[in-house]
């Protein structure tokens, strides 16, 4: 997962954000953050630039506040390489992630592949002070795409047959140049070479485009996408597992308590893959705030009246 490269005036700017909005020693126990005027503690959650991420985002604040606890909103930050100094340092306190992307971020040589691997893997190398609460059933799994006509055309069902497909272009955030599945990746594990265009808009229309269009012949595309059940876009299947098993999982600060988490567990509980895409559909194509998709959704599994 999830993813806007930002300039790096945007990026200076999110991080003066965050300073002003809490600063900390360290994420063990000095945080020192807002606290509300009867004295209770103030609860930052973060997103990141990724409009799926900031609508899980809503959804763990909601439910927050629903119980009664006080947050603060740090939406649409950034990606990991921004938003993970800023969690370490005990700037954001609850954060939505995906379990196989943060494990490779904080270990590239993560040998675990399976969702419970994952996720006790993910637990082990997570900073001191930081916590992974329980994953969801909900996935936003990366995943590489090419469009149906050149699935059929090359007779391609998985990314192992790509190596006989003639060149290729890859297109997606240009972070994805370097991750562990980005072009070396694909070499190492399937064989297959690829040129790289840098495309920043997370696997959105403008990467679904240039894939249409010709201008790239393989995407990265995340799974909870609704494009992908438009029946012109073909996923290709993994079988050496590339991608890690990436599960959405809230990664928390050491001042969340049991209370607080206990109400974020109850959400990871209740949605499903399936909760995603529709979610993400009525962001997509409804064009609803993220916002009111959190409502929404809250309101219908009955984790919000």
């Amino acid at each position: 997962m999830k993813r806007t490269m930002m300039t790096m005036a945007t990026i200076a700017a999110s991080t003066l954000a965050l300073a002003a909005c809490g600063s900390a020693e360290s994420v063990g126990g000095n945080a020192s953050t807002e606290s509300s005027e009867n004295g209770q503690t103030t609860l930052v959650v973060g997103s990141q630039d990724y409009y799926s991420n900031e609508i899980l985002a809503e959804v763990y604040a909601q439910a927050l506040e629903g119980s009664g606890f006080q947050v603060e909103r740090q939406l649409r930050i950034g990606q990991r390489e921004v938003y993970m100094p800023e969690i370490e340092a005990g700037a954001i306190d609850v954060f939505p992630e995906y379990t196989g992307n943060l494990l490779q971020y904080l270990d590239q040589n993560a040998s675990a592949r399976t969702s419970q691997e994952v996720y006790d893997a993910l637990a082990t190398a997570l900073p001191m002070g930081l916590r992974a609460l329980d994953q969801s059933r909900a996935t936003d799994q990366d995943s590489y795409v090419v469009t149906s006509t050149f699935a059929a055309e090359h007779s391609v069902t998985s990314i192992g047959d790509l190596a006989g497909a003639g060149p290729l272009v890859l297109g997606g955030n240009s972070e994805l140049e370097t991750r562990p599945y980005g072009p070396m990746g694909l070499a190492q594990t399937y064989g297959v070479t690829v040129s790289f265009t840098p495309i920043e808009d997370s696997g959105g229309p403008l990467t679904i485009k240039a894939l249409k269009d010709g201008d790239i012949q393989l995407a990265n595309i995340y799974s909870s996408d609704p494009a992908l059940a438009e029946g012109t876009l073909t996923v290709l299947e993994d079988p050496d597992g590339l991608f890690l098993a990436s599960h959405v999982v809230p990664l928390a600060s050491s001042r969340v308590n049991d209370d607080a988490a206990a109400v974020i567990n109850r959400v990871s509980a209740a949605m499903d893959a399936e909760d995603l895409v529709e979610m993400n559909r009525a962001s997509t194509k409804d064009q609803k705030s993220a916002s009111q998709i959190a409502h929404d959704w809250l309101i219908s599994e009955g984790l919000l009246s």
